[in-house]
């Protein structure tokens, strides 16, 4: 079992025990420019004020150690009883502009906070907190704009007893980071609002859920759409509808196809009814006509599709078994078919691939490898990550870093959520439903549930040459409500994800809905 923890504690403790509640004075900011001993190699294992840094708190529990992310040593804060730490250091004589800081981490989680600041650099401070990974590490940014030529480089721990991070090659250097998605999937709510389901703020003042999710900062929402679903939700006509509420709450539009009647994921890619005797050939018209017929038809009343995904989680191809990964070639007309329907209607949409498993960078490469190979056209690559199913951050880290590189093109996270709570609002048995499932360090809270989404918004912010683009929640007005279920066939069917939505049982906006402020 993995504990980075100190090997030398019980030789130094003596040595810093008499400073441990006492903060040192702030050392005054020397003419540097550049960040001195980012990698923390400068000294040594037992180090308790690592050359170039200056600490505050509890001194003790901050400080040098073996065991590196890139050198041979790292920084660390750790300690038995309960303390606040903070190691910094102060740039000066900086051009004014914008500034991003990245940082190699791990944490053990539990604290009350741990994270990276930038701060005094004459615009508001800006953090970013430690994800919980105790054996990977992550790769983290935080960015501001620097505007009195200087600026304080901070890490924070605010931890309980035990507690620990680890924080290793920090660099300071010119450029931005920020996500242009904070999305959601709302493709639940027309439905929900004709079966009497309610949203509140989060003081309990009953009002618009489209307006509630924009206070909190979202900006992009997503709608599925059905060719011809039993219940007659998420088709064209509601997509129509439900769009024009979207734009006119200034936020952006994807336009989800599922090329089905009902639910395609990777387990199931069932064409729609209307298709089902189709040939490979006719099915490639179909495409075609339907996506451009609800492209068109969104653009005809002035709410454009901003992007459009050809096919959901399209892991084994679409419309199966013409569309399989089978039979690259034809799964290729099909998408490109979809391709060239949205382009036609607006040149401007971007037309993203839809994967489930952003953990499992082997399959999205073999993936993306054949579309290559088989020239398929897209312009962004979406991503499912499910943190309780997909593998851990470091694993997704890897595979958006790895794709966006290897095919130069944006990423995103199409879909993730995390519980705020186990039980269930309605009589169908959640589809996570106990501790044994959570994600180690994230707890089934709301508080649990911001964690999680700022970690994997930061996860999306850190990956290189701003090409990830954001996150959407899957999905955040999905409340139990009754003849609301996940069965278009079955009005009796519930909901196995009320305890996801970014609702609460009590129908008020969660806590957790401030991830959308990401920077």
């Amino acid at each position: 079992m993995f504990h980075p923890r100190r090997t030398i504690r019980a030789l130094l403790l003596p040595l810093v025990a008499g400073l441990a509640l006492l903060a040192l004075p702030a050392q005054s900011a020397t003419a540097a420019s550049t960040l001195t001993n980012g990698g923390f190699e400068a000294d040594g294992t037992g180090t308790a004020v690592p050359s170039g840094w200056s600490e505050s708190g509890s001194t003790a529990a901050s400080y040098v150690e073996a065991g590196g992310h890139g050198g041979s040593y790292r920084l660390s804060h750790y300690a038995s009883a309960a303390y606040k730490a903070e190691t910094y250091q102060t740039l000066s004589g900086l051009t004014n502009g914008t500034y991003t800081l990245t940082a190699w981490v791990r944490s053990g989680g539990g604290q009350n906070s741990a994270y990276l600041a930038l701060k005094n650099c004459g615009s508001s401070e800006q953090r970013t907190d430690l994800p919980v990974s105790t054996s990977s590490w992550i790769r983290i940014v935080t960015s501001i704009n620097v505007t009195n030529n200087q600026c304080t480089i901070s890490i924070n721990s605010d931890a309980n007893a035990g507690n620990w991070i680890n924080v290793d090659d920090l660099t300071f250097a010119s450029g931005t980071t920020g996500l242009s998605i904070k999305g959601s999937d709302i493709s639940s709510l027309a439905k929900s609002e004709a079966y009497g389901g309610v949203y509140k703020t989060s003081s309990g003042t009953t009002g618009d859920a489209l307006a509630i999710l924009k206070s909190a900062g979202m900006n992009y929402a997503r709608l599925k759409v059905w060719v011809d679903p039993a219940d007659g939700y998420n088709n064209k006509t509601r997509v129509l509808a439900m769009a024009k509420r979207i734009k006119a709450q200034g936020m952006k539009l994807l336009v989800d196809f599922h090329y089905s009647d009902s639910w395609a994921d990777p387990g199931k890619q069932t064409k729609p009814a209307a298709w089902a005797g189709h040939s490979y050939s006719q099915l490639k018209t179909d495409v075609y006509n339907h996506t451009y017929d609800v492209l068109s038809a969104l653009k005809a009343q002035g709410t454009t599709a901003d992007m459009v995904q050809v096919g959901n989680e399209i892991n084994g191809g679409m419309l199966w078994s013409e569309g399989s990964t089978d039979n690259w070639s034809q799964l290729a007309g099909l998408i490109n078919s979809g391709y060239s329907a949205a382009k036609a209607v607006s040149s401007g949409t971007q037309v993203a691939l839809h994967l489930a498993n952003a953990g499992d960078d082997a399959t999205v490469r073999w993936w993306f490898d054949n579309a290559a190979a088989y020239g398929i056209n897209y312009d962004v690559i979406g991503l499912s990550y499910y943190g309780y199913w997909h593998g851990t951050l470091a694993a997704a880290q890897t595979t958006l870093d790895d794709v966006a590189s290897r095919y130069g093109k944006p990423v995103f996270v199409a879909e993730t959520a995390y519980p705020f709570r186990l039980d269930s609002d309605d009589s169908l048995t959640n589809q996570i439903d106990t501790t044994a499932e959570l994600v180690s360090g994230y707890p089934a809270t709301a508080a649990g549930q911001l964690a999680w989404m700022n970690s994997v918004a930061n996860i999306v912010e850190a990956v290189p040459n701003g090409r990830g683009l954001g996150v959407f929640y899957w999905e955040a007005t999905w409340t139990a409500v009754t003849g609301n279920g996940w069965d278009p066939t079955d009005a009796t069917s519930g909901n196995g994800w009320e305890n996801q939505a970014l609702f609460g049982f009590d129908d008020k906006a969660l806590s957790s809905m401030a991830w959308f402020s990401h920077r």
